[in-house]
């Protein structure tokens, strides 16, 4: 199905000349603000990390698309907080030759093409380093005389680092007062990623800890899942339609699979995937997050706090997960490479899974009996994150004396990653005398309607943060709900870990996922598909 569009694309400015490293001597102008939105406050945002991949790939980047799109004020502080002396030109040199290779990448989420050089020279002005400890008082002494002169007292502190320091950064913030909020209506915020505990325990023992030197309201506890347009496009296509809210429930829903599979390996990351393991590290945040936003019940706005109370009532209500729920597995060497125990860091005789499955239960009025079917992996046949809500059959005796054999399901497909759009498979009249059905689809891309734009997922996050919007962040209790969900999977009361099976790098994953399914007669959509073909 073709379409046109009105929208008119809006275009990257284009950079005029080759980039450059070189900071401009006369300070430059933020670029104007798009129509309907307004700048974020002045701020000094902190990065703890500030040599670290995250900082590079993904912060930076960020920063360098809002600063394009003219959404951070002139008053923009950037202070990089490190391990080893460092000058702030070499790190800005380091940064700039990262952007500009990322921007080059056409395989990168950063795909800018050439760095807009007026752009990179307003952050690069604002870039200052600092070398320090995280677990030393002199770092946060240091730290605390920079920030006593930042316009209005603005500051946002993020943890780009590993988690064994959120503790001691956040404890040593405190101390130090540089978490105490100006009278003048000056922030303070920490921004605090994933993991977020390893269980239940840990997540109650961090959020204490945390709490216990700032507010709730100055936690921001984040997932980059939910920085991504077409996650938050979840919301907008089932609170904008009136096609779709009526039949969101379990009267017309039969099942909804959730998927996030990737082809890729663990990719050098083989000490931190053998203490957390796919489940872990993606079942009880990104994909219940998305889980979240698919079966929220309206809120009455989208204020923060209303969306919030919403997703954490879905937590709350999920059936706490036992190991029969969940299928575990770990590629072994196939057509798309060597297997797991193979990779550097890893121990040969590891049990960590590289795929995780789980049927999970939402008990409440609208999703009571509906199974959710989560899954991801890695080496698997397909990179593909999704969500496809599969509606109830129609009966079938109108068509039982016709040549009609099945009829195929009507799916609704949100689709999120590589390919961003939605589509929906229904039955038609296939053309001639006699009545015999064919399956089509309709379906959207986003790229037909709208420009493409270098996007890594944190702008929408970070300026938020910087706004004081926390409806795309996660609070305290959903933390604890979601890992209360997991945590008999994790810690089981009888039996064994749960077992691990092997299947082939590349593949669709283990055969006893399938077998997950097929005890409720579903199976799960081939990752490896073609679109349906029109003619």
């Amino acid at each position: 199905m073709s379409t046109t569009s009105n929208t008119p694309a809006a275009e990257r400015p284009a950079a005029s000349q080759p980039p450059s490293c070189k900071v401009s001597a006369s300070p430059q102008e933020a670029p104007a603000s798009p129509p309907g939105k307004r700048p974020a406050p002045p701020c000094t945002l902190v990065i703890f990390g500030a040599g670290g991949d995250l900082t590079k790939r993904l912060l930076m980047p960020a920063l360098y698309n809002l600063a394009v799109d003219g959404l951070l004020d002139d008053g923009m502080k950037i202070i990089g907080v490190n391990h080893g002396e460092r000058e702030t030109s070499v790190w800005r040199e380091d940064l700039h030759k990262s952007l500009e290779q990322f921007a080059a990448d056409k395989a990168s989420t950063f795909h800018a093409g050439k760095l807009d050089d007026k752009a990179w020279d307003w952050v690069a002005q604002r870039l200052e380093y600092m070398a320090g400890e995280f677990e030393t008082d002199d770092t946060f002494t240091k730290l605390k005389q920079q920030l006593e002169q930042t316009p209005g007292g603005n500051v946002i502190f993020y943890l780009a680092v590993s988690s064994r320091f959120f503790k001691p950064i956040v404890e040593h913030l405190g101390k130090a007062g540089l978490l105490k909020e100006g009278e003048g209506g000056g922030f303070r915020r920490i921004v605090i990623e994933k993991p977020f505990g390893t269980d239940l325990a840990s997540a109650k023992d961090l959020n204490a800890h945390i709490l216990s030197y700032a507010k709730e309201d100055q936690v921001y506890r984040i997932d980059h899942f939910l920085g991504k347009d077409t996650v938050q496009s979840i919301l907008a296509v089932r609170f904008a339609n009136a096609l779709f809210e009526p039949m969101w429930r379990r009267e017309y829903i039969d099942s909804v699979q959730i998927t996030a599979a990737e082809t890729i390996g663990v990719e050098g990351r083989g000490k931190f995937y053998e203490q957390t393991g796919a489940f872990r590290d993606m079942l009880p945040n990104h994909l219940f997050q998305l889980l979240g936003m698919v079966a929220m019940e309206p809120p009455n706005s989208f204020d923060a706090e209303a969306v919030r109370d919403k997703k954490a009532e879905i937590f709350d209500a999920i059936k706490p997960l036992t190991p029969d729920d969940v299928v575990f597995g770990q590629y072994e060497k196939g057509p798309a490479g060597v297997g797991y125990r193979e990779e550097p860091d890893v121990a040969p005789g590891s049990t960590t899974e590289t795929y995780a499955a789980a049927r999970v239960f939402v008990e409440n009025w609208r999703w009571a009996g509906v199974p959710f079917y989560l899954r991801t992996g890695k080496r698997l046949a397909a990179r593909r994150t999704e969500i496809s809500v599969q509606l109830k059959p129609v009966p079938f005796r109108l068509f039982r004396d016709t040549p009609v054999d099945a009829l195929t399901p009507n799916v609704l497909t949100l689709r999120i990653d590589p390919a961003h759009g939605t589509s929906f498979d229904f039955n038609v009249k296939t053309p001639g005398p006699v009545m015999q059905i064919g399956a089509v689809q309709s379906s959207f891309d986003y790229g037909d309607f709208f420009a493409e734009r270098a996007n890594v997922g944190y702008e929408t996050l970070l300026y938020d943060c910087m706004l004081g919007d926390e409806t795309l962040f996660q609070r305290a209790d959903s933390i604890e709900t979601s890992w209360c969900a997991v945590d008999d999977v994790l810690h089981p009361k009888t039996g064994g870990a749960v077992p691990v099976h092997g299947y082939a790098a590349g593949s669709e994953g283990p055969a006893e996922a399938d077998a997950l399914l097929a005890r409720d007669g579903h199976a799960w959509r081939p990752l490896k598909r073609d679109a349906v073909q029109k003619k």
